[in-house]
């Protein structure tokens, strides 16, 4: 099998104020919009990978998915997404497996883990 592109679908509860999380508190750069009212959605830019968030659900996505994003300077990103108001779930920290890690949650409750892989590290290398 070969995969050519892949992306996580998110269904939130309130699209509205999912898709102004994404786009204006976390500034994630649109790839493509589609659709119309309660149909539309947006597919949003993650590195190598995207995130479309359309549809709608009754129950809260983030008990059954976490999303893992790596930045270049984790403590410029917790001090821009803290003074945007964003839920800081746990400050950055070292991990024992090496990297620099935070946690943050999207208004739904999605968990976001958002990752420095520091210089050492092994991931830096392959």
């Amino acid at each position: 099998m070969e995969v050519l592109s892949s992306r996580v679908l998110l269904r939130p509860r309130d699209l509205d104020r999912s898709l102004s999380f994404y786009r204006e508190t976390l500034g994630l750069p649109v790839y493509r919009e589609f659709g119309e009212g309660a149909h539309r959605g947006v597919v949003f830019f993650l590195g190598g990978g995207f995130l479309e968030v359309s549809g709608r659900s009754d129950e809260p996505a983030g008990a059954n998915i976490e999303l893992w994003w790596q930045v270049r300077d984790l403590a410029a990103t917790h001090a821009a997404l803290a003074d945007a108001g964003v839920t800081v779930l746990r400050p950055p920290r070292r991990e024992p497996w090496g990297l620099d890690e935070m946690w943050i949650a999207d208004p739904d409750g999605v968990h976001i883990a958002v990752i420095e892989v520091p210089p050492e590290h092994p991931l830096r290398r392959r």
